[in-house]
């Protein structure tokens, strides 16, 4: 994917950012440690494969989906560098794992975390982060309207404002946003749980009331950030 330059402020795509406490010297010093580069839209294990490794996202975007036995897909999850993903509760892996984005990527054998106490607290305090968004994410899907849906997808890519610690246009000086989407129309419909056409409606309705404008399939200008964050559902 090629992205232009743009004239103001980007974000590239980060869904839902949580905030890690820097990796223990352990963790650093791992002899298991090994740190892989992927290209976009690479598989890094699928659901059902043993879990012997726990991986932490260096550099890029990554998503965790589930298919159901018809082929339908849930994004169940978008993660950010920082996090450490893979961990199971049994012996394999519960969901999918594919690259948004080129990424780097580190694996750690589960055996020596499981070994160090140290490294036990850093992975349960990361999971807790985790675990807050996810429980964002289930009251998005099950009590939210498609607009309000795609508003707080939007929103989520904004940094610094919606929810707690929102600093508003006052203290920015604009209330405008370019977000540089690392996802496809199916993908964010597979994430929000919405059909492919049902976001399109959306997208084109925020169009329609002058709240975005669609630069390319990959770039969304929100004019009015304000204006999108009525409609999240938080107000």
């Amino acid at each position: 994917m090629t992205y232009l330059e743009p004239a103001i402020e980007v974000d590239h795509g980060h869904i839902g950012l949580a905030t890690f406490e820097a990796r223990p010297p352990e963790l650093k010093q791992s002899h298991s440690a090994k740190a892989q580069r992927y290209s976009q839209h690479s598989v890094i294990f699928y659901e059902g494969d043993s879990a012997e490794r726990l991986f932490e996202l260096d550099e890029g975007i990554v998503m965790l989906y589930k298919l159901l036995p018809d082929g339908r897909r849930q994004v169940v999850e978008i993660l950010n560098p920082g996090t450490i993903f893979g961990a199971a509760a049994g012996e394999t892996y519960d969901c999918s794992a594919e690259t948004l984005t080129g990424a780097c990527i580190s694996a750690y054998d589960r055996r020596e975390i499981d070994r160090s106490a140290s490294l036990q607290r850093h992975l349960t305090k990361c999971l807790m982060s985790q675990m807050e968004l996810m429980h964002d994410h289930a009251v998005l899907l099950g009590r939210k309207s498609a607009i309000e849906r795609v508003s707080t997808f939007l929103m989520r890519m904004v940094p610094r404002r919606g929810g707690e610690g929102c600093v508003g246009p006052a203290e920015t000086g604009v209330d405008s946003h370019n977000i540089v989407l690392t996802m496809t129309r199916q993908e964010i419909a597979d994430y929000l749980g919405l059909t492919i056409e049902t976001v399109s409606r959306v997208i084109s309705e925020l169009k329609r009331r002058g709240l975005i404008k669609v630069e390319r399939q990959d770039q969304i200008h929100i004019s009015r950030v304000c204006g999108i964050c009525q409609l999240t559902g938080i107000h």
